[in-house]
This record gives structure tokens, sequence and C-alpha cells, in this order.
């Protein structure tokens, strides 16, 4: 039903009609502009769960794929073997497409979008604005996790840092401003890395010969991510050529080894910015406890996905090899990530640091699941970042709806709110014990794959991180039962409980929390083959 449709750019644009219709409203018809911010996000949403049910899981391929060329650049002929060719150019693609991986992050993003929108009621100020960049927001999000170009990528995730950048500085609290610089310089480097890793690759494995008949020959340079995935494992390419043609003519096209290398470094830098790995973590902290919670809901539930995602996609599958040879290191890393997190975690009395900290912890067992290259191991990876998302953004749901009530989230000036907002305090309760990966909830399954696919290769590691485990449920269980029982301070004795358009959004959150901890192969039968497709192809790659 939908092969016909270009359902991709539907998803990703669509947003933008919402952008369109706020354009032409009064900037004062408040509540106009946030029902038209709401209902634009539910289009994209809608448009996935159709993705969702018409996609084949069991190819393995990307499907849906929309691909035509959208930048065509000429190129000069210098030099007598170039003007043997019939045509000699650059080519930008507009080439969308999704597989296992990519269908459930657009689907995840779509969701936590319009619950994001929901929660974004208690925004105060400037709605339009507010409503405007948000959507622009989304839009980058869909783009990044469809988008099967390298600069193409590169442009939708560099539209989610604009408007990500004034969500934060204008409609943050009182240290925004400073939270949105530093977000902006983190991610701006990371940024710089990737597109300095992205030039190379095109320069380089993104040359193409195709000679169809014995008297046209087009030569072009390519920012295909599938191209260049196939030109750098094939022998016959120029990339892999060797260091000189023919009678010592030298070969500009050669990736070197330590070409290689310093392109791998530079992506895991800047996916590990995002994502983010210890030491890069501290514009994050900034970021959770100063933003407004419903844009928190889509940083910690969506664009830190974007990294694993990243890593996943262009680290990882480009270089196998190298990859491989980090396992080791990338395990530590996440070790690193989940103890440290977890350890601060339960030292902060503001619970939105809480939660910052715990996002560092189960980021960690994300790569935990990536450094054991097998299937279990990346399935894990992947449960945990659709767990995550789904976890992170209602806990910053119940944040926002806490603070609007009570004016703080530090855990030393609450108590007892158990008995004046009851449904809320529940459905806190669920998240936190989703958090620290109670069976029957979605954490569990994420976690468990995780450390069971790791374990198969290194045991000694997983023990250590199952550490972080333990420490979850100390920190989690803190902070809930601070919030919810104890001595409840007199001005929170007359709180009124969840609104509907706020329960609308904690229940189907929890909802879809609950669906993937009792019925996983609701996500485990759509990646299956994808993954199954990764590890085979990093197999073939690196010779078994």
């Amino acid at each position: 039903m939908l092969d016909n449709l270009p359902i991709l750019s539907l998803i990703a644009f669509s947003p933008l009609l919402g952008v369109i219709l706020l354009l032409f409203m009064p900037k004062d018809s408040g509540r106009q502009i946030k029902a038209i911010g709401i209902l634009a996000t539910l289009i994209p949403l809608i448009l996935s769960v159709f993705l969702f049910a018409q996609f084949d899981p069991h190819s393995g391929q990307p499907q849906y794929t929309e691909d035509t060329e959208w930048i065509h650049i000429p190129l000069n002929k210098e030099g007598p073997a170039l003007h043997q060719l019939t045509s000699y150019y650059f080519q930008l693609k507009y080439k969308m497409a999704v597989d296992g991986l990519s269908l459930m992050l657009v689907f995840l993003t779509a969701l936590v979008a319009t619950m994001a929108a929901l929660a974004s009621v208690h925004i105060k100020k400037r709605w339009k604005t507010f409503y405007i960049l948000f959507l622009l927001l989304e839009t980058g999000m869909l783009g990044v996790f469809m988008a099967r170009d390298l600069l193409l990528f590169f442009m939708f995730f560099e539209t989610t840092l604009v408007p990500m950048y004034f969500l934060i500085g204008i409609w943050g609290y009182r240290d925004r401003e400073r939270a949105a610089n530093k977000f902006l310089i983190y991610n701006g480097i990371g940024s710089a890395l990737m597109l300095i890793a992205f030039l190379i690759l095109v320069s380089t494995a993104g040359f193409t010969l195709q000679q169809p008949d014995a008297n046209t020959a087009h030569a072009f340079y390519t920012s295909d991510l599938d191209q260049i995935a196939h030109n750098l494992t094939d022998p016959k390419s120029y990339s892999n050529f060797g260091p000189e043609f023919a009678q010592g003519i030298p070969n500009p096209l050669n990736i070197s080894d330590t070409l290689k290398w310093s392109m791998f470094i530079m992506l895991l830098v800047a996916f590990g910015i995002k994502l983010p790995i210890f030491p890069f973590h501290t514009w994050m902290l900034k970021v959770h406890t100063e933003a407004p919670p419903s844009i928190v809901m889509i940083h910690s539930g969506i664009l830190l996905k974007m990294g694993a995602y990243g890593l996943l996609r262009f680290g990882i599958s480009l270089f196998p090899d190298l990859a491989k040879q980090w396992a080791a290191m990338l395990a530590v890393l996440g070790i690193i990530n989940i103890i440290y997190g977890a350890v601060l975690a339960y030292r902060q009395q503001e619970f939105k640091l809480v939660l910052a900290y715990s996002s560092i912890s189960h980021m960690g067992i994300v790569l935990l699941g990536i450094a054991a290259f097998n299937q279990i191991g990346y399935e894990g990876a992947i449960f945990q970042m659709i767990s995550h998302g789904l976890i992170s953004a209602l806990m910053f749901l119940m944040v926002g709806s806490m603070y609007e009530r009570t004016g703080t989230t530090e855990l030393d000036r609450l108590g007892g709110l158990a008995k004046s907002v009851p449904f809320m305090s529940g459905i806190l309760l669920v998240a936190g014990m989703a958090s620290l990966g109670l069976p029957g909830l979605s954490g569990f399954i994420s976690e468990l794959l995780a450390f069971i696919g790791l374990f198969q290769k290194m045991p000694v590691i997983t023990a250590v991180g199952t550490l972080g485990i333990i420490l979850a449920a100390v920190y989690v269980l803190r902070g809930v039962l601070k919030i919810t029982f104890g001595p409840m301070p007199e001005a929170y004795l007359h709180l009124k409980d969840a609104r509907l358009i706020e329960a609308v959004a904690m229940v189907s959150l929890t909802g879809f929390i609950l669906l993937i901890g009792i019925y996983p192969a609701i996500l485990s039968t759509p990646i299956q083959s994808t993954v199954d497709m990764m590890i085979q192809n990093i197999a073939m790659k690196i010779g078994g």
C-alpha cells in the first residue's frame, strides 16, 4: 500500500505543515497554537504506525527506499586520464530508507515528540516560536534515522542543533544560556569531526567509476552510504588499490591504515559526545538540569540515541575491523559509564541530576551490547536504546509535572506526594521500576540481552557491569521513595493530580514500556533480520 508513496519524506517533513500554519497564527492565540503544535506531531506518528504495520520484518534489507540525484556538480577534467571520461562530477543524493533499526527509532521519535508536545502545555511564554522550533527539531530527528546519504544525514543532524540551542536558551531555567552554549560547543565540535570524516570518505571511498560500454565512462564522487560501504570492501575499488598505480603513479584515493584509524576515531568521538561517553558527558548534565522538561524528554529520549545510532550505522558498519579491535576498549568505556553514572546518581539531591547520571549509566549498557559484536549483544543495545528512550521520556514528563506543581525537584524539599497525587506517584514508581530493570518491564529485557551478549566474550567485564544494576536499584528507589513517601510539606497537601492531557502522555509511555517488557517480540521481530545482516556484513568484511 505504501510502495507508491514517498512515505519516508512524508514522515520527515510533515511537521513542517504545522510550522506553516503557525507562521500565520497570531502570537497571543495560545490555545490554538498549542493545538496546532500537538496535532502536527500526530501526523508523523500516524504515518510511522502505518510504516511499522507494512514493514517486512524478514527482509533484513533497507525498505521504502527513496533515491534520487539531488545535487550534480560537474568537475574539471584536469589531466589526460580524466579527458577520456564521458562525465566527471560530484553527486549528492536524496536517499532515504528504513531497516529494522531505523524503523524502531523513527517510531520512537514520533511517539516521544507527540508526548513532549503534550507536556509542553506548561510553557508560559512565546508559544508560537516554541512550537515552530519544536517541529523543526522533530523534522531533523526523523531525517537522521532515515537518511542513507552521508551529507544528507549530516544536514538533518545539524538541523537538530539550532532549534535545540534556542529551546534550551529561551525556555530553560536560571542558567539556561550557559547550558545552551555548552550544548552548542560540545555538539559543534562533534559535528565538525563528523563532517571531516565524511568528507574524507566522500573524496576517497566515494569515488566510483562506471563503464556501461567500451566507449562510455562515468566517474563521480558520491556521498551515498551504501556505495561508500561497498567501495570500502571492494578490492577493485580505487580506495583499496594501494598507495600507487602502475609505474609509480601515486593513488590519491587510497585509504591507508592511518587514515582509516583517523576516521574511525573521529566518528567515535563525534558520536561519543552525543551518546555521551565519559568524559564527554558534562554538557549533558547542564542540559538535563536547565532545559524545560518537555525538551529534556526529547533530548534524553531521542537525541542521545542519535549518538548510538551513528556509532552503529557509520563507525561500526564502515570500519568493523577497527571497531572489533576496539571492542575491549568500548566495553571498558561502557563499564565506566555504568559505574560512574550510577555512583554519582546516588549522591545527587536534585532529581533531574539523578536522571541525568542515570542516562549516562544506561548508555553504558548500549556500549556493552555493541562491544559484544554478536547478535544477542546488538539486539540488547538496540533494545536499550528504545527502552531508555521511553523510560527517560516518562521520567522527565513526571519531572515537569511535579515541578509545575511544587516549584522544585530537590529531593530534600519533596515527600509524601503519594497522598496528594497518587496517580502521578504510581506512574513514577512504574518508571523507576523499569529504569532499574524489573522483569516484565522494558528495561529488563534490554539489560539481559546486552549482558548475555557480552558475557560470551568478556565475562569479567560483564560481571563488573552487573554492579550497575544493583546501584541502579539503590539510586532509583532512593529518589522515588523520597518523592512519594515520608513526611509531606503542608504546601503540597492540596496538589492536583494529573490533568487529562498529562495523563494521556503518562499512560501512553507506560503502556509501551509494559508492552515491550511483556511481549518483547514486537521489538525483536523487526530488528532481528537487520541485526543478522549487520553481523553477516561485519563477519564478511573482517573475514570471520
